[in-house]
């Protein structure tokens, strides 16, 4: 067992919760002791969700260890049915009622409850909060789909489909489904059904109807999507639209299963990201080198956009989610880079001193490590935080995302050449430190204990070795713009070990940057 402080994944019944909190007329009981309830904090403070998660606690306590805790089962599950009335519940233990072994699905079962109760077995101990919630859709989905419902012949009507994976707690799944439905109804195509998100019980039971799945996210409705292809015979659309070019990739795939025009959809001129990649303003951004990890889907695309439609280096890739492991490798491949599959975030931070890159497209967790380590960051996949949760529409997916992926991405480096310039003309009246913030009080002269602190010379941080770089030279790199920075360091220790130099003085680095600007 290893603690943390921090963790990518919680345990599988959270990911349950958020298939519970998406949908509307279903109810999940959990049986679980005080501590285990904290689901209002997820969807409520962190997802700012005006309404509390659907979710009733047994909240046993360690005096009721000694008591039937089975029976605290079934009289919290009744008095859910009887005051929420859903049209269905999922029934499940948290990590710590699974070791009292009660088994709330057999007990659920033997009461005859008025509504359909579906039990959940997640294993706490071997899987986690993405498994979690991509078993209990497909339970949902498996239990209450009507299997005598067929789509009606295709002929004097539109195609239609399902949109399956968007969930509570998804990083942009509601803007990224308001993209969707945008390019559907450029496709003519009708939507029978989007699951979990906003989807009833009821509604479920008709997921037969369509002609084909989009499966938004692979991570929550891959299972079920396969068990619909066996059971309905309904294909399945698994390109993701993230970036420009899979987003015309997902267009053509989709009208082809629809038997639609693509034109209409293609046409949309909205996205801006191809321009402003190639402008003048951007071409300093060419080859700067990007460390990427998250989820596999978020990953994956993040990697294909960085290298092919921004023209960056991708030099790290990984995820956590170790379900999907096959994914990060196969595209580990195409970047030449060594795949990263953990959920140990000292793990990552490691990675991340090593590749020493210019730019981190991350989680919470590499936002932090980024900011200790004083590298851009951008956020690109879950876990998040409030801040990645904005009132606004802000899509990851179709060409509306594009342009949101390029201002995440690119700011946090324009605003560190701001920076860095700010710092170059610091002698000046108007950006000395004493000077105070511009944009808190004009020219406000700071208190004098933050002055005396400002002046004090910056620690040296040994750029790689201690032993190697010194403290001359160390100054002197800091002085390089932080966007070149890097490439300054690495090209000087290789030119050292090119000469045989066992220490990097300034002399050295002179002569390294002579070399290189051959």
């Amino acid at each position: 067992m290893q603690l943390s402080v921090w963790t990518y994944e919680g345990p599988p019944h959270v990911g349950a919760m958020r298939i519970a909190t998406a949908m509307k007329g279903l109810h999940y009981v959990l049986h679980a002791p005080q501590g285990d309830t904290y689901a209002d904090l997820l969807f409520t403070m962190i997802e700012r969700r005006n309404a509390r998660p659907p979710v009733t606690y047994t909240t046993f306590e360690a005096r009721d260890l000694g008591k039937d805790t089975a029976q605290l089962f079934q009289d919290a599950a009744m008095d859910a049915v009887e005051r929420f009335k859903p049209e269905a519940i999922i029934v499940g233990a948290s990590c710590t009622a699974e070791l009292i072994q009660d088994d709330p699905g057999g007990l659920s079962e033997a009461m005859d409850l008025p509504c359909p109760a579906i039990p959940l077995e997640l294993p706490s101990y071997q899987r986690k909060e993405n498994w979690g919630a991509a078993e209990t859709f497909y339970q949902i989905v498996r239990n209450l789909a009507d299997k005598d419902m067929t789509p009606a012949p295709r002929e004097g009507r539109r195609a239609r489909a399902n949109i399956l994976g968007p969930t509570a707690l998804g990083f942009r799944h509601r803007d990224d489904l308001i993209e969707i439905r945008k390019i559907l109804d450029l496709l003519d195509i009708e939507v029978n059904l989007v699951a979990p998100l906003n989807a009833r019980p009821s509604d479920i039971t008709r997921i037969g109807n369509a002609d084909f799945n989009i499966v938004l996210y692979p991570e929550i409705a891959d299972e079920a999507a396969r068990w619909l292809e066996r059971t309905f015979k309904q294909p399945a659309v698994r390109t993701v639209p993230i970036g420009v070019s899979a987003t015309r990739a997902f267009i053509a795939d989709v009208a082809e299963l629809a038997g639609a025009d693509p034109t209409p959809a293609l046409g949309d001129t909205h996205s801006r990201l191809p321009w402003w990649s190639r402008s003048v303003d951007s071409t300093y951004l060419t080859g700067k080198r990007v460390f990427i990890f998250g989820d596999a889907t978020h990953a994956v695309a993040a990697a294909r956009i960085a290298r092919d439609e921004l023209g960056f280096e991708v030099c790290g890739l990984g995820c956590y989610n170790r379900e999907f492991a096959r994914e990060i490798r196969e595209a580990a491949k195409q970047y030449g880079v060594e795949p990263l599959i953990t959920d140990d975030h000292l793990a990552v931070e490691d990675a991340i001193i090593e590749a020493a890159p210019e730019m981190v497209l991350g989680t919470q967790m590499e936002r932090h490590i980024a900011k200790r380590l004083g590298m851009p960051c951008a956020v690109i996949s879950a876990p998040v935080h409030v801040q990645d949760f904005p009132a606004r529409h802000s899509p990851q997916m179709g060409f509306e995302g594009a342009n949101v992926i390029f201002d995440t991405w690119v700011h946090p480096l324009v605003m560190g050449l701001e920076e860095h310039l700010l710092t170059m003309f610091r002698e000046d009246f108007e950006f000395s430190d004493e000077a105070g913030a511009s944009h808190h009080a004009a020219h406000s002269p700071r208190t004098l204990a933050k002055a005396e602190a400002a002046s004090e010379p910056e620690p040296i941080v040994p750029a790689n070795d201690g032993d190697l770089w010194t403290d001359e030279a160390q100054r002197e790199l800091k002085k390089i713009p932080f966007f070149v920075r890097g490439k300054a360091r690495r090209n000087t220790e290789a030119f050292a070990a090119q000469e045989g130099r066992t220490r990097i003085d300034l002399e050295t680095l002179y002569d390294a940057k002579a070399h290189y600007a051959r």
